[in-house]
């Protein structure tokens, strides 16, 4: 064949898919996404591997929650309510903060981690009157002087528990939270006892008190379960299902207001 007949005929196109090395099949999808799924899950690790030396898995405990003072803690949970509630204006985030000078400082309690076991030796060590005030009842019916708040109602059923050694005759510990417990029964429970310390979760310590089930009139202390954390290393500030709650909880205004009550104090404790 001469070379005129050669230069005549056309070369074929390069595929695209040849002009990309190692992409495969040019009509496959790209793998960008999967590139960004894989950085998502190295920058999650990277969060959550940040407090790794804090968390003790044998205890369940986050044991840097025990050493914050009230700055560290309202911080904290300012921006795990902002972390949680994206959806929410900056008014209702407002609403929900909870400032540093209405969280007591607990960060000197040394009678050991804040396990189940230590539960009491912390109240006594913060409640004026000690083991004598926290194992009396309130005249009134439904009026708790102590509420531990729980984030689940497994853990609040173990925390109810530990507190037993303040429950006598006249003076129950009253379990207000939704697991095998239903609304009538603990709106029943606190109309016809008396009781000190009560152990709750956020949604329902909410509704007993909005329904008037529950007085705030005699409540002296609420006690956050901080410390505890899941075998998925979570705590109750850790999820949007019980950190929202927690902080609706601790703002409302009947306790914002006492907060910084110098007459009639509402202490506000992280455990």
């Amino acid at each position: 064949m001469s070379a005129a007949v050669k230069s005549s005929i056309a070369k074929p196109k390069k595929r695209k898919a040849d002009a990309i090395a190692d992409d495969g099949d040019a009509g496959a999808p790209r793998t960008a996404p999967l590139g960004r799924d894989k950085k998502k899950r190295r920058k999650k690790t990277r969060r959550t591997g940040e407090d790794e030396d804090s968390l003790d898995l044998d205890a369940g405990l986050n044991l840097a929650l025990a050493s914050m003072d009230g700055q560290l803690l309202s911080d904290h949970l300012a921006q795990q309510v902002s972390r949680f509630g994206a959806d929410l204006s900056s008014v209702e985030l407002a609403d929900l903060h909870v400032p540093a000078g209405a969280i007591r400082d607990s960060s000197s309690f040394d009678k050991g981690p804040r396990s189940l076991e230590n539960l009491p030796a912390f109240l006594e060590a913060f409640a004026s009157g000690g083991v004598a005030e926290l194992g009396a009842a309130p005249k009134d019916k439904g009026a708790p002087h102590t509420i531990v708040v729980a984030g689940a109602g497994l853990r609040a059923a173990d925390l109810t528990r530990a507190l037993r050694k303040y429950q006598k005759k006249g003076n129950t510990v009253a379990k207000l939270f939704a697991k095998h417990i239903k609304m009538e029964e603990a709106v029943s429970f606190l109309q016809k006892n008396h009781t000190g310390v009560a152990v709750g979760t956020p949604v329902r310590l909410m509704d007993l008190l909005d329904n008037g089930a529950l007085s705030v009139k005699n409540l002296k202390r609420i006690v956050v379960d901080a410390s505890h954390i899941d075998q998925k290393k979570r705590g109750v500030m850790d999820m949007r299902e019980t950190a929202l709650p927690l902080a609706r909880w601790l703002a409302r205004p009947e306790f914002k207001e006492r907060y910084v009550d110098d007459v009639n104090p509402l202490h506000l404790l992280f455990y």
